[in-house]
């Protein structure tokens, strides 16, 4: 970032004109909040959907896997994106992929038609957050940059959380469709915004696009996301997902081989060289894990242990989504002042002690409970999450913090698409193991309804150890991160 020099402080975007940067953060954080929020919102609206298009849970449920699939396919390419295009039309272009898609969804007659709009929303979504992550970082010094992410970490954090609830709220007085219709005014005002606020402020490159390494990047990351979202429907042995992990895995290998051969790779894996990037990659990894899965098994335990209608599952997560989204500028400038390392450290204790809350859960386990400590859980996160992140961020030259956003981006969509899958497995697995025998039905029905429900709440406290020993190895990984001295 250039600035000027003089009595008050001005900054120059690449052309050297200067620009208002607040209303240009504003303009991405009301654009990306807006885009990203949508991942989530249809989970609520499932069973009205399958009402709608007399479709099945199975196939309805591919409006969000799919749509989590195509994101993480787009992600790695968008790095390319933003070394060569100008970043206000790449971020622009982004709205208006996710703008199309949208207006697609809301006129959808079938089902085919609304799963095409939501992969054209994905690949809005998945062009716009690493963007938005990427200026972010890069138009702040590295003294302010925790506060600018802590910014950025608002949508990270509260969007997709927000969507449930008010998917929910939505559902109770109108039809599905206005839950897409809600979208397109926002999306058209960021588009009208970014036309005047935005601004090319990061540099760009003329490189041709290496077709072998984005066909790789697809099958690999599209194979692994398949893999990890087809185990709730089949099992870790089914060839369904076996085979595709396996497929996902030498893929992703021979992308990043190639990737360091040659002179203009879509993706930069030269990131890897810092070890405290790397660090800081793994540890949000892990940390996303706990999180991701953790965001999914909770409404799962509502609904099926309690019997709570899909927007009491929202509600109850909404105080701790409020939490996130509050505290992520504060710990952003808490991070500014001391660094990163002892607030990870403090975070991921927090993370493990409010996950490992959960593993007594009963069917009367008080919602208050569950509500508080989800709160405390989500306040954690708040503290690790973008700290974490830009302590990585910090790590690296300015030219390379376009492919290092990416690719952070990158692996924790894998990771948290890897936590989902292994907690659901779990839980599955476990309950289907301390299920009674089908004689006792017929014999003693109230018995076995009564076993059942054990056997569900079994399946789920072992799904909270598994997410409580995600959250315990980010703890320790917390540890190693750079003192704070060094990290300022």
């Amino acid at each position: 970032m250039n600035q000027a020099q003089g009595k008050s402080e001005q900054v120059l975007d690449q052309n050297g004109k200067p620009y208002n940067r607040l209303l240009l953060v504003l303009t991405m954080l009301v654009g990306t909040f807006s885009t990203f929020m949508t991942s989530t919102m249809l989970t609520t609206a499932f069973p009205t959907l399958m009402s709608s298009f007399k479709i099945s849970a199975n196939t309805v449920q591919w409006l969000t896997t799919g749509f989590m699939l195509v994101m993480g396919i787009t992600m790695p390419i968008s790095g390319f994106f933003i070394r060569r295009f100008d970043s206000k039309k790449l971020y622009l272009s982004a709205v208006a992929i996710f703008l199309t898609g949208t207006i697609i969804c809301f006129f959808a007659q079938d089902f085919a038609v609304i799963l095409a709009g939501r992969l054209i929303q994905a690949a809005g979504v998945g062009i716009t957050a690493p963007v938005y992550q990427t200026i972010m970082a890069s138009i702040y010094p590295p003294n302010k940059r925790g506060t600018a992410m802590g910014t950025a970490g608002i949508v990270i954090g509260l969007a997709p959380a927000i969507g449930p609830s008010l998917s929910g709220w939505i559902l109770m007085n109108y039809s599905w469709r206005m839950l897409f219709l809600v979208i397109m005014p926002i999306s058209v005002l960021v588009l009208v915004m970014g036309y005047f606020n935005l601004r090319k402020v990061l540099p760009t490159r003329k490189a041709p696009i290496d077709w072998s390494s984005v066909l790789m990047s697809v099958i690999g990351f599209g194979s692994m996301l398949f893999g990890f979202s087809s185990v709730g429907d089949y099992s870790w042995g089914d060839p369904v997902v076996y085979v595709t992990l396996i497929v996902g895995v030498l893929f992703i290998a021979f992308f990043v081989w190639r990737s360091l051969k040659i002179k203009n790779p879509l993706l930069e894996f030269n990131v890897f060289k810092s070890k405290d990037y790397t660090l800081s990659v793994i540890l949000v990894a892990v940390s996303f894990m706990s999180m991701n899965g953790f965001t999914l098994i909770l409404p799962l335990y509502l609904q099926t242990v309690r019997g709570e209608s899909p927007l009491v599952s929202g509600l109850t997560l909404l105080p701790g989504a409020i939490v996130t989204g509050l505290m992520n500028p504060i710990t952003g400038r808490i991070f500014d002042m001391i660094g990163g390392k002892n607030m990870a450290i403090t975070g991921m204790f927090l993370l493990t002690a409010m996950t490992a809350t959960f593993i007594p859960v009963t069917d009367q386990t008080p919602i208050s409970y569950l509500v508080v400590f989800y709160m405390i859980r989500m306040f954690a996160i708040s503290m690790v999450m973008m700290p974490t992140t830009t302590t990585g961020i910090n790590a690296l030259p300015i030219e390379l913090i376009g492919s290092g956003t990416v690719v952070n981006n990158t692996i924790r969509q894998v990771f948290a698409s890897m936590g989902t899958a292994i907690l659901v497995s779990v839980m599955s697995n476990v309950t289907l193991n301390h299920m009674p025998a089908h004689a006792i039905a017929g014999q003693t029905p109230f018995l076995f309804k009564h076993l059942a429900l054990q056997a569900n709440i079994t399946g789920f406290r072992y799904a909270f150890v598994i997410s409580t020993s995600f959250a315990l190895l980010g703890f320790i990984l917390a540890f190693f991160l750079k003192s704070n001295k060094e990290a300022l």
